[in-house]
């Protein structure tokens, strides 16, 4: 091959750091696995069906080509899943507060956020666990906007302290309105409590419209496994789909318990309840943004109890994503939910592993991948600065290796080797330092005298310090003082004022 066919200039197409990665090219599943495990599915819908439908969605099934079994059951034929499909949104438009924070959610497009319903929150000082407040919350949410490598927030942990159901949804979506101007995402008790937090999310963007921004998303558990739709949040599902807010939709079946113990039975239940929500949705409004959560969550057998860091944990969420990028469909998966109680060793490795696992398979979204401990049970904002830079990384694994103009350049090869023998002071290697090479934020790379004698310090001193660092900084200003103050006048909010 001639060289002037191997060099390529610099001046050319360059590496793209900051579009998200397109990930797919771990593939757990064999094309012959993947078949099986998508007809399996099909079947269940079209055999077995969904229990538990409250009668209007019985009614709109039945009115849309879905039939009902003796036993009360509703079962949907195979063209019919598949007409739905090719009506279902593709490619799901996320945006930001701050518009241009947002994301697009389909083709395997890998983005990190958070998620989960923690009950707890670690004490970085005293190492100890405490119930979970609304400003546990707010404080968790506003770290994730100071994260470059999260891109979106699902709400990490319930308010406690927040006893009304009403009062707890308003001041959720609140807190995390306040602390980001990134994607967020809420939840709901009860259908009634939709169309208020819509109404305050329209009011908060002043002359922009929500039906114009929907930078919030609701994550709505559709079904209780296995195979069973939950009536309320059916309901909630409805509501956001009149108001326009866009659509997680959750299946999260638990392998060995709520789900087969199988791992490929438990794929095919989970796919087959993901998709029962996705033709639910399409039937209410064909294209709809909707994302189907398929989180392949699994029991560790001997106890019953959930596994989250697990290695079938891990491959199992990767094979759920593939399932749902082959069917074109935008998908979030659930990893990085360690069984660990801190954010130690076995905490590294259980969360690098299932994250960077799912990120390679292409899962759109990865919920609850950052800053949980003990199962999902409990958060921590100093795991979170420690999990945005591993995810910096396993983002960095999902570029791979480009091939740009100027990757491959002969001439220079030989102006080394025959020069100084090192690449050190290249045009190249200065033009790629920050475009090619990721340089973590907390990680240490000094020698080991280097780290002696700068304080030994290990990675959770240093989260520590990133965490005050992030709560020094002035508070977030996305959300106009004289709008939050009409809110406030508005609405029962709780949340401190001046945080």
């Amino acid at each position: 091959m001639r060289r002037s066919r191997l060099k390529r200039k610099a001046s050319g197409a360059e590496p793209t750091p900051l579009q998200p990665p397109i990930g797919g090219r771990f593939a757990p599943l064999t094309d012959e696995k993947l078949r099986d495990i998508t007809n399996s599915a099909f079947a269940i819908l079209e055999q077995i069906g969904v229990g538990g439908a409250p009668s209007d969605i019985r009614s709109l099934a039945l009115d849309n080509g879905a039939n009902e079994r003796s036993d009360g059951r509703i079962t949907f034929s195979r063209p019919l899943v598949e007409d739905m499909i090719a009506r279902a949104c593709k490619r799901v438009e996320l945006p930001g507060f701050v518009q241009e924070r947002g994301i697009e959610v389909g083709g395997g497009r890998v983005h990190i956020g958070t998620g989960g319903a923690a009950v707890q929150v670690l004490e970085a000082a005293t190492q100890t666990f405490r119930d979970s407040t609304l400003e546990d919350l707010y404080s968790l949410m506003r770290v994730v906007d100071a994260c470059d490598n999260i891109h979106y927030s699902l709400r990490p942990v319930v308010a406690r302290d927040m006893t009304d159901p009403f009062v707890l949804d308003i001041n959720t979506a609140f807190a995390g309105l306040k602390a980001t101007s990134k994607p967020i995402g809420t939840s709901f008790f009860e259908p009634a409590n939709v169309a208020p937090v819509v109404g305050m999310l329209d009011a908060a963007l002043g002359e922009t419209s929500f039906a114009a921004q929907p930078f919030c998303f609701a994550s709505v558990c559709h079904v209780v496994p296995p195979l069973t739709l939950a009536e309320e949040a059916c309901g909630v599902m409805q509501e956001c789909v009149r108001l326009g807010m866009p659509l997680q939709i959750c299946s999260a079946a638990q392998a060995g318990a709520t789900s087969p113990a199988a791992l490929a039975g438990a794929l095919a239940q989970g796919l087959a309840e993901s998709l029962a929500g996705l033709v639910l949705v399409n039937m209410m409004k064909p294209g709809f943004p909707c994302i189907l959560a398929f989180l392949a969550f699994i029991s560790d057998l001997r106890t019953g109890a959930m596994t989250g860091g697990s290695g079938e944990a891990a491959v199992a969420n990767a094979a759920a994503a593939q399932l749902l990028l082959n069917l074109g469909i935008p998908s979030t998966v659930s990893a990085g939910m360690t069984d660990a109680k801190t954010a130690d060793a076995q905490s590294g490795y259980e969360k690098g592993y299932t994250i960077a696992l799912s990120a390679q398979a292409g899962a759109d979204m990865i919920n609850l991948s950052v800053g949980m401990l003990g199962s999902i049970m409990v958060a921590s904002k100093e795991a979170l600065v420690i999990d945005n830079d591993m995810c910096g990384a396993i983002m960095r694994t999902v570029r791979g290796v480009e091939l740009f103009d100027g990757s491959i350049d002969l001439d220079m090869i030989e102006q080394v080797v025959t020069g100084e023998g090192h690449f050190l002071g290249t045009a190249q290697t200065l033009d790629l330092m920050t475009k090619e090479y990721l340089y973590p934020s907390l990680g240490d790379r000094q020698s080991v005298s280097d780290w002696l004698e700068a304080g030994a310090l290990t990675v959770w001193d240093k989260a520590i310090a990133r965490v005050s660092e992030i709560e020094a900084l002035p508070v977030p200003t996305h959300l106009p003082a004289d709008i939050e103050a009409v809110l406030r006048e508005r609405l029962p909010i709780h949340l401190s004022e001046g945080l």
